[in-house]
């Protein structure tokens, strides 16, 4: 072969799709760029087809390449995902063999597999099938399908759990039955002596050996057979797993034990022991652990349960002039819903007629139910109280609200952390390394140990093989995050990116917008004093009705004020506008004049008369305006954005949780400060347009280390996403959401401490469960290998070793559940929330991507 053949056969090809190339120099820009990347030998870039063709020295960085492109000004376009279930891992070695096969397949760009979930998510590249996917897949001997994003797919995965957890059960059962017998003639006979008479004197040794030998068979290829069928393929491939371990365990001490039955003469003097309860108590034990871990896991994923739980299985509609009831798959958007009282709304829409109640609290946390009138927004999943609503649909399926909420939980739970590759790179090694132990005991118990030395090295290589734990580890991270971002969803916080999980607990400052996130976010009537001898009811409706001609917005948040409290507005005459001062009319016979104190100067009134309420509302960043009626002075009136009444019990929440808080925000910096010194809030950046609050946040970060940021409008996004973790409201803008790794269903600030608190108590349990993993397998396999025999005389049964890794496992899917039972720290922040100004309005849709 020619060195250039062999240069060829050592490269590394990847081709990338690029937007935004218009003529010739684009193309020679970019492959001067490509060509600029460490270990790229070629790059041919084509305008008609606009893709590279980059040829790496050695393995692709694609990551580089692509980063290289954006240098230049140009993208490449977002690898499409799609997720597979796996079936068959059993370990943390069965994820890393998963994501190597699919790694290895060409254009993949990630692949990240999920033991807890049993998922597969991978970004590809352009041009490669799925179908390739899952051949990887079964290459590494798993089996691999697409999962679908429809609700019968969670329900179908509930069904194969369900299935294999009776089929567990089952087999425990089998083998529970047929073990104790053999466990009683081997073990009874060496530690209750009547035990041993009545099996020499009327079984004879001979003949129980026969019967164990009998009953052992049975149970190992019967229950056991599962871990000889996924165990021995395996070892043939050299990727040996958790069920690798199990298999030659026991079939060690199986193998050995049919030579001391029926061919003793083959063994050394005073070797001939039989191990058949071993063999059967392991695969028991064992089986007794997949059993407890199946129900475990099946409890781990409840909170995607009950969302799926949520969705309606049918829907009224009406079709042709009549009321049918169909599947709520079959409606279209557009349809007219009927639903009756006490029922679940099937799919989000807009209420046509009727008028109701609907108890919102799977969406926004809030227990209040909330009316819902001819045009308002209706979610699916959410439950109707008193009255009969029609409503359209304009959301159905996969783009309902709950639907895309089930999305994003599953995307969460399935996602890894950064922790995560610590534990990847031992586990990938684990297995090996353990088979490796375990033959090095044998012969150096061979060599070294006592007299019948070759028992001890068989039994003592069986325990070391059979105590090792490689499920404890691969389980100790996915399941906590499993359990931590579906008790989320239960509090209303959605975190749309695992990782956001790990990053929310190393927050040290936490960034707000002011206007919808601490505020309610639309002007209100706040203060109305009167003058002595007037009425406020009398005065509210007169002050409405003249501003009722105006279209700023104080004067919408006056007339929006006489309108909730049911004052009928009297007829205006004479309207005008005194520019630079304020306005006046004439309002039933009487001359109304409303505006600032140097407005009620020029009509030679003194505002003094309220100076203490004019300075308080001063402190407090709100402007008076003054009203007048027949050239008295009659009211005092200050329209502000009101604090949410959560805001500051949630503020209060952070700083317990030792955090600094700042705003940031485009508001005036009197009113900020105002707001600021109520709240107790830290710092305050005021004044600022969009691209200032990216460089707050650049400036906080550097000063403070990670930063957390929660806004809610088009004009916090690009802050959202500077930010290392972005928070939105749930009230707010698609835009927002999009760019936020968390979203806050009740639109309440009080989720803010609850995620941060949730994220510090998962995080806890994730380093409680790798620290009993990894101390575990470090002190137990040793203790296994007879490292304690020299000093104490102490040995561990294979058969105590079996029951240890049961429980290992076991241990760690329990204490991933303990999160199930976190409370957020604002003791009843959901009728604190509820009962606030804001409550009930989030009945808005998700967007599209999420």
């Amino acid at each position: 072969m020619s060195p250039s053949h062999a240069a060829r056969a050592d490269q590394t090809t990847i081709s990338l799709a690029i937007e935004g190339m218009t003529c010739a120099s684009c193309v020679g820009r970019v492959e001067r760029a490509l060509k600029a990347v460490p270990g790229v030998v070629q790059a041919h870039v084509n305008l008609a087809t606009e893709r590279a063709e980059i040829a790496f020295a050695g393995p692709a960085d694609r990551g580089a390449l692509v980063q290289a492109i954006a240098d230049v000004g140009y993208t490449v376009p977002q690898a499409a995902a799609v997720e597979l279930a796996i079936e068959g891992m059993t370990c943390a070695s069965c994820v890393g063999r998963v994501e190597r096969a699919l790694k290895a397949v060409p254009g993949v760009v990630s692949a990240s597999v999920n033991l807890a979930t049993e998922r597969a998510r991978i970004e590809r590249g352009a041009g490669v099938d799925t179908a390739a996917l899952i051949a990887a897949v079964k290459g590494g001997g798993y089996e691999a399908r697409v999962v679908d994003q429809g609700a019968s797919s969670d329900e179908a995965a509930a069904g194969r759990r369900d299935t294999e957890t009776k089929d567990l059960r089952r087999d425990l059962a089998i083998a529970a039955l047929l073990s104790a017998p053999v466990f009683v003639l081997e073990m009874g006979s060496h530690l209750i002596p009547d035990i041993h008479h009545f099996v020499a004197g009327r079984i004879g040794m001979q003949q129980s050996w026969w019967l164990q030998f009998a009953l052992t068979t049975v149970v190992l290829f019967g229950p056991g057979l599962r871990f000889f069928k996924k165990g021995l393929p395996a070892l043939w491939r050299l990727a040996p797993d958790m069920n690798s371990l199990v298999a030659v365990g026991t079939l060690a001490a199986y193998g050995y034990s049919l030579v001391a039955t029926f061919a003793p003469g083959r063994l050394p003097d005073g070797t001939v022991n039989v191990y058949y309860e071993a063999a059967a108590v392991i695969v028991t034990l064992i089986l007794l652990g997949r059993f407890l871990e199946a129900k475990a896991k099946g409890r781990t994923s409840q909170a995607i349960q009950r969302l799926v739980g949520l969705q309606a299985k049918t829907a009224r509609v009406r079709r042709d002039g009549k009321v049918v009831e169909i599947p709520v798959g079959d409606v279209v958007q557009g349809d007219i819903v009927e639903i009756r009282p006490g029922e679940r709304v099937p799919v989000d829409g807009e209420v046509v007629d009727g008028t109701s109640f609907i108890d919102e609290s799977m969406i926004t946390g809030e227990p209040v139910p909330v009316e819902k009138v001819a045009g308002a927004a209706v979610v699916g999943g959410t439950v109707n109280q008193t009255g009969a609503l029609g409503i359209r649909a304009t959301a159905v399926g996969g783009a309902t609200v709950l639907a895309q909420i089930i999305r994003m939980v599953e995307q969460a739970q399935g996602s890894k952390l950064p922790i995560q590759a610590v534990v990847d790179k031992v586990t990938m090694w684990f297995v090996p390394a353990v088979m490796g132990l375990a033959a090095l005991t044998f012969l150096v118990w061979l060599f070294v140990g006592p007299e019948p030395a070759l028992t001890f090295g068989l039994v003592n290589a069986v325990a070391v093989l059979i105590i090792a734990c490689p499920c404890a580890m691969g389980l100790a991270t996915p399941t906590s995050i499993m359990v931590g971002t579906g008790r989320g969803a239960e509090l209303g916080i959605l975190f749309r990116k695992g990782e956001a999980l790990q990053l929310l607990k190393e927050a040290k400052v936490v960034a707000v917008d002011k206007t919808g996130t601490l505020t309610e976010g639309k002007p209100t009537l706040t203060d109305l004093e009167l003058a002595a001898g007037f009425d406020r009811a009398d005065v509210l409706a007169r002050i409405a009705a003249v501003e009722a001609k105006s279209e700023h917005p104080i004067a919408r948040a006056i007339v929006a004020a006489a309108e909730a409290a049911k004052l009928a507005l009297p007829a205006v005459e004479s309207f005008s506008s005194v520019t630079g001062y304020g306005v006046r009319a004439e309002v039933m016979g009487a001359r109304i004049e409303i505006g600032a104190d140097r407005y009620m100067a020029l009509l030679g009134l003194d505002p003094a008369v309220f100076a203490r309420t004019a300075r308080r509302l001063g402190d407090e960043g709100k402007t008076p305006l003054y009203a007048a009626i027949d050239g008295k002075l009659a009211a005092i009136i200050a329209v502000a954005d009101p604090v949410k009444a959560t805001t500051p019990a949630a503020i209060r929440a952070l700083h317990d949780l030792g955090l600094k808080v700042a705003m940031i925000t485009g508001d005036n910096r009197r009113t900020a400060e105002a707001i600021a010194r109520r709240l107790g809030i830290d710092e305050v950046v005021a004044e600022v347009l969009p691209e200032g609050k990216v460089e707050a946040v650049k400036r906080l970060k550097r000063e403070h280390g990670r930063l957390a940021y929660v806004g809610d409008g088009i004009n916090d996004a690009p802050a959202l996403a500077e930010a290392d973790v972005g928070l939105a409201i749930g009230t707010g803008t698609d835009v927002a959401i999009e760019a936020a790794d968390v979203v806050l269903m009740s639109g309440s600030l009080a989720g803010v401490p609850t995620a941060i608190a949730l994220s510090k108590a998962t995080l806890g349990n994730i380093r409680q469960n790798l620290f009993w993993a990894f101390v575990y397998n470090a002190a137990l396999i040793p203790v296994a290998a007879g490292a304690l025999y020299p000093t104490h005389g102490l040995l561990l049964s294979p058969v105590f070793a079996a029951g240890a890794m049961a429980l290992s496992s076991v241990f760690v899917l329990g204490n991933a559940l303990r999160l199930k039972r976190f409370h957020a720290p604002l003791a009843g922040e959901s009728t604190s929330a509820a009962s606030g100004p804001g409550a009930g309005r989030v009945t808005r849709q998700l967007p599209r991507a999420a």
